[in-house]
C-alpha cells in the first residue's frame, strides 16, 4: 500500500496557478533572504518534470537564493502537497524583470 502511495506522488503534477499561491504564501511568511541591500525576488514557480517532481523557480538573481530558502520552499511545497516518499528536485533559474 505504501508503495502504490510512493507511486503516485512520483507521478503527481501541480498547476502552476497552486504552485504560485504557496511560494506566494511562503514569502510572506519568510522574506527571501538580502545581501548587501540586493533582494532576492521570486517570480514563478512551475513543475516540469515527474519521476521525481522537478519544479523550476524563476528569480531574479540565483546567488541570493540560498539553500536554506530552497530547503525552506521544498518543505512548504511538501507541507501542501505531500510527496511523501519521493524526492523533490528544486532548479533555479535566473529571469531579467524585463523578460517578465
Amino acid at each position: 500500500e505504501s508503495i502504490e502511495v510512493v507511486i503516485q506522488n512520483q507521478n503527481l503534477r501541480v498547476k502552476t496557478g497552486v504552485l504560485n499561491e504557496i511560494l506566494a504564501e511562503a514569502v510572506v511568511l519568510q522574506q527571501p533572504p538580502t545581501d548587501k541591500g540586493k533582494r532576492l525576488k521570486l517570480y514563478y514557480i512551475t513543475q516540469v518534470s515527474v519521476k521525481p517532481p522537478t519544479f523550476v523557480i524563476f528569480c531574479n538573481d540565483k546567488e541570493l537564493f540560498h539553500f536554506s530558502y530552497q530547503r525552506y520552499i521544498e518543505n512548504k511545497i511538501r507541507e501542501a502537497f505531500g510527496f511523501s516518499g519521493t524526492s523533490i528536485r528544486i532548479l533555479i533559474r535566473e529571469r531579467s524583470e524585463k523578460e517578465q
